[in-house]
């Protein structure tokens, strides 16, 4: 385990006893800086640890005989600091399971220029945390992954974002595998039986973007042609395990057109002299690492069939990371309570650029529909605001949520169109020019954006929500004069939030009427009159839900098939949400999806079925009311998928419209699992066979969650059996991942329990947590994956990384019962102490659960009765 890994050190090295009060818990003391880092690391990935030599240069701002760093499980070999010709040898001691480390010396070390060096080994971790080492088929291989604070696990260092510096970095390893960092390499040299790779000094970057990789790797050669930013070719790879080398084309022919759109909104070249694209198959997201983004599998590897969620998700994430390397890489946070304005400026241009990359994949509509679900984490009493103060290091992984994400991104969105697209992106030019190679806060932005809009009011409306937590809701009602509209803080049934008003950008549209202001104010009325329906969120753009009276739900519902994308998922979200806090009928939420069906988005059509599904999944639909819930479904979806036909062979539809490949494939799901249509299934499972016999082009990508769910539904734990097995032996990401997918989402109770006796037997660590989340949303195994997880939480945090512990209190938030919430807090709250992590991920997690119980005692017998 982690936890004892670093008591250990303490017996091993330590040195003068420090009480607890007296360890930084968040910023070191202001006593050193680093000036640069020199990182020489022997990697053989098939061996269990690596070892590394390490100096780093200091400047000392006042004498001292103690130092506090970082480093975390690194078992110290030797530490010693240099001052021109003298030495002064170290105790290392770490003094905080989070890897806060201290240097003693017998003599204290004078001020100014110092020279700290290491020598250690440590082992490397199992998933993406630190330095991990992974094996693919029968070889092994190692990345990195240092957001937020894991480059301490690989190397003694100032591991906060503030602190940018050159490194200058050499790997040794075995012969013949590749070996890569942020830098070109520059030189390789025989050291004994290995081989020596040195790198250029990088440009000033901060230890969380630091990256190393190494193995028998796939590479693709490329470059991104020069632009009017950039004179000469940018040098391109494209990186990935042996077994996908067939699946580099798509990254290496579109990351180049990405880069170029990037250089054209910013004004200035590729900030970095190379740009590697690398895979990596437990990455689980991405990271935009200087000059060497690393991705997981299914987000970089495409082939000729990939599905259009797929090549969204490659659009808009390599967008993100890729806009990274100017706004967080090039200019950093300084601490990490800015992060906010790196994610969410990142997400945002993630949608806007994606788009302008592929239109036809219709990535922009993505940003609002990520908005809406981040304000159902929002709304919640138990959250934080965007811009969030960050004391400690244990404070720092609950900022990245949807909150960051989302919620961030869309009010980014807001701002850059209340400001006007030249203003908004002057301001964005302005900022970076000031700041290059540095580091900058969210007060410095704020200060160009006023300085580039020529009003400083614009700061105000941005910290309206920025600021302050919590989702807007607008009340709009018809009178005689005009639009009603009164703003509150939206809250489920049964939380209590406090009072609140936002400066918000407010459109709204009476049938062909649009008007837009400033609703900074409780109320106001809007000179709108007519008998056309209102859509109180114009566009779908901003940040917030309406409420309405159920006569006006009624007259947008009607018109909800022809409403454009944005309002479409306006209207869903805000409907349910009005619902959710009981307002709108639950009949309501029926009505609008059969009449969304008709809408011409593809999410806006099958929302409404998803939203019920979840329904499903909390216990509020079951019992004698699932015959009829599956019978709506069915005559909701059956028709349309009639009308689109379904061939299942691979690429069948590789012509056709993107948005309609879509809709059928969330139809095919919905008609498979929900509404477990006889015919549908009766279509999928030979396909499945088919396909598991050996004969890939029996089925397409896009249905692989669909077929192997109704083959798992046909056969019970047999089926289930035989995928789990094939998936272990596949290093295909999208086949993999749908076989186990299909095991733990079965529904089966019995499978259920056959799938936790096996789950440490073969899968990956960030697989068994994925695998048991799946298990945790259906109701009939969600108990017994819940007290998996707590008999096994401790191998879960040594295996996936302290990071990803943060995460793991929300595996229990589809419980709906105030048992349900008495348990998960009971259980998990013990976990989250011993850890220091996942405390308001827990907070939220009860809420919620708490809340869906408020739901079914008030309106459980509406929900039951709405299909009646």
């Amino acid at each position: 385990m982690r936890l004892a890994g670093w008591l250990v050190s303490l017996t091993l090295v330590a040195g003068a006893p420090v009480a607890a009060q007296d360890v930084p818990q968040g910023l070191l003391p202001d006593v050193a800086a680093p000036t640069a880092y020199r990182i020489d690391l022997t990697i053989v990935p098939e061996n269990e640890r690596f070892s590394g030599h390490v100096e780093i240069d200091v400047d000392l701002k006042k004498a001292a005989r103690s130092l506090f760093l970082h480093g975390r499980d690194l078992n110290m070999a030797r530490a010693v600091a240099r001052v021109g010709k003298r030495s002064f040898a170290a105790t290392y001691t770490q003094v905080d399971p989070l890897g806060v480390a201290k240097l003693d010396f017998k003599t204290a070390l004078p001020k100014g220029k110092v020279t700290l060096a290491f020598d250690y080994d440590a082992p490397f971790a199992s998933s993406a945390a630190g330095l991990y080492r992974v094996k693919v088929a029968d070889k092994w291989y190692a990345w990195t992954q240092f957001q937020s604070i894991d480059a301490r696990g690989a190397f003694p260092s100032f591991d906060e974002p503030g602190h940018k510096t050159p490194f200058t970095v050499t790997l040794t390893t075995t012969p013949g595998l590749l070996a890569l960092g942020n830098a070109p390499e520059v030189d390789t040299a025989t050291a004994g039986a290995l081989v020596k790779h040195s790198f250029a000094p990088t440009r000033p970057l901060p230890t969380y973007l630091v990256a190393f990789v190494v193995g028998p790797m796939a590479v693709a050669h490329g470059s991104v042609r020069p632009s009017p930013q950039r004179a000469t070719p940018l040098p391109l790879r494209i990186v990935a395990t042996e077994p996908n080398k067939d699946k580099l084309a798509f990254a290496l022919e579109n990351s180049g057109p990405i880069v170029t759109l990037l250089e054209r909104y910013f004004g200035t070249e590729f900030p970095f002299p190379k740009l590697d694209q690398i895979a990596s198959p437990v990455m689980g997201g991405a990271m935009e690492n200087a000059g060497a983004d690393i991705y997981d599998d299914s987000l970089l590897l495409l082939d000729a069939n990939a599905p259009v969620a797929q090549q969204q998700l490659f659009g808009m994430v390599v967008a993100h990371e890729l806009a990274h390397q100017w706004f967080g890489d090039l200019v950093t946070p300084k601490w990490w309570d800015d992060l906010w304005l790196n994610e969410s400026f990142a997400n945002w241009m993630g949608y806007r650029i994606g788009n302008e990359w592929r239109p036809d994949l219709q990535i922009g509509v993505g940003a609002l529909a990520e908005a809406f679900t981040a304000m159902n984490t929002d709304a919640l009493a138990a959250g934080r605001p965007i811009h969030q103060p960050i004391a400690t290091n244990a404070e720092i992984d609950s900022a990245f949520d949807a909150v960051t994400y989302g919620k961030g991104g869309q009010v980014v969105a807001m701002i850059a169109a209340y400001l006007g697209d030249e203003k908004f992106r002057e301001g964005v030019r302005l900022h970076l020019g000031r700041h290059a190679y540095g580091s900058a806060t969210s007060e410095d932005f704020f200060a160009a954006l006023a300085e580039a809009a020529e009003d400083v009011r614009i700061v105000s409306s941005l910290k309206s929500f920025v600021d302050q937590q919590g989702v807007p809701v607008v009340r709009v009602e018809r009178k005689a004069d005009g639009l009603s509209v009164s703003q509150s803080r939206y809250h489920l049934l049964g939380s209590q939030v406090p009072a609140q008003t936002w400066s918000i950008p407010l459109c709204v549209k009476l049938g062909a009427q649009r008007q837009c202001s400033l609703l900074d104010a409780p109320g106001a009325t809007i000179p709108l009159t007519g008998d056309g329906a209102i859509m109180p969120n114009a566009g779908g753009t901003g940040y917030y839900r309406f409420s309405l009276s159920g006569e006006e739900w009624g007259k947008l519902i009607e018109a909800g098939p022809s409403l454009p994308a944005g309002e479409a998922l306006a209207l869903n979200d805000s409907l349910w949400a009005d619902m959710r806090a009981g307002n709108a009928a639950p009949a309501l939420v029926v009505r609008a999806a059969k009449l969304m069906a008709g809408n011409a988005y593809s999410d806006a059509a099958t929302s409404g079925g998803s939203r019920l599904a979840s329904l499903r999944r909390r216990g509020l639909i079951g019992g004698g009311a699932l015959p009829a819930y599956r019978a709506t479904l069915d005559a909701i979806y059956a028709p349309m998928l009639e009308k689109l036909g379904l061939d299942l062979k691979a690429g069948a539809y590789r012509a056709e419209n993107p948005d309609r490949r879509q809709l059928r494939e969330s139809v095919v799901g919905l008609l498979a699992g929900e509404a477990r249509d006889n015919g549908v299934r009766a279509t999928l499972v030979p396909a499945a066979r088919s396909f598991l016999a050996g004969h890939e082009d029996a089925l397409d990508p896009a249905f692989f969650d669909a077929a192997f769910g109704a083959y798992v539904a046909e056969g019970g734990q047999v089926a289930a059996e035989d995928l789990f097995k094939r998936a272990l032996e596949s290093e295909d990401a999208l086949s993999r991942t749908a076989m186990l997918d299909a095991v733990a989402g079965s529904g089966d109770a019995t499978v259920g329990q056959w799938l936790l006796g096996r789950l440490a037997e073969g899968p990956r660590a960030s697989e068994q947590v994925r695998l048991v989340r799946a298990l945790a949303y259906e109701p009939e195994t969600r108990a017994m994956a819940l007290a998996w997880l707590i008999s096994h939480y401790d191998r879960l945090v040594s295996e996936n990384g302290i990071f990803a512990a943060g995460r793991f209190p929300t595996i229990a938030e589809a419980g709906c019962s105030i048992a349900d919430a008495d348990r998960a807090e009971a259980w998990l709250r013990p976990k989250v102490v011993q850890y220091k992590r996942g405390a308001l991920e827990l907070d939220r997690t009860v809420e919620q659960i708490r809340s869906c119980a408020a739901l079914k005692e008030a309106r459980g017998d509406e929900i039951a009765a709405m299909f009646d």
